[in-house]
């Protein structure tokens, strides 16, 4: 089987989108106050229940696996149909910095991880890792769910399928 095949055959399964944020902490105590980093991912789901745990595979080497790495909080935004903008801007390869990303971005910071949490999503979860699983050119990271909200009961979810992303209905 090829490359091709696989990533066809898996394309068309649908899934929801959701926005993974962590605060990176300044390099100093008294240097600027660290960075926010945001990743998009389609690869998240609920694992358990009792615990309350989730499961988000991210690429190997990627910013947001480094920093999930040293960094053990981190948030979790289910984006709406109408937060698509937002999806596609923390996809982009050679994007810009994850500042700019931020910018003009309504959110609100993670009372217990101190994340970026997405205004109008559908959900967010503020998170602490509790195990990381290598998998082939990705890492598992389960982390226990340690609050939740539902900022927005507005419109259905962004999902992501055959390589676009969509809306049901």
């Amino acid at each position: 089987m090829s490359d091709d095949e696989f990533r066809a055959a898996m394309s068309r399964l649908a899934a929801g989108v959701v926005l993974i944020t962590a605060h990176e902490p300044p390099l100093a105590e008294d240097g600027p106050r660290g960075d926010d980093v945001g990743m998009t991912a389609t690869a998240f789901m609920s694992v358990s229940l009792d615990p309350p745990l989730v499961l988000v595979s991210l690429r190997n080497g990627s910013r947001m696996d480094d920093l999930l790495a040293e960094q053990p909080m981190w948030g979790a935004s289910v984006l709406s149909e109408s937060q698509r903008h937002i999806a596609g801007r923390f996809s982009m390869k050679g994007r810009i910095s994850d500042r700019l990303l931020f910018e003009d971005t309504a959110y609100t910071r993670g009372e217990l991880c101190g994340a970026p949490l997405m205004g109008g999503a559908l959900a967010v979860l503020e998170c602490r890792t509790e195990q990381r699983v290598e998998a082939g050119d990705h890492t598992l990271v389960i982390g226990r769910v340690l609050k939740a909200g539902l900022p927005s009961a507005d419109g259905g979810p962004l999902t992501y399928f055959r390589g676009r992303y969509r809306h049901l209905g």
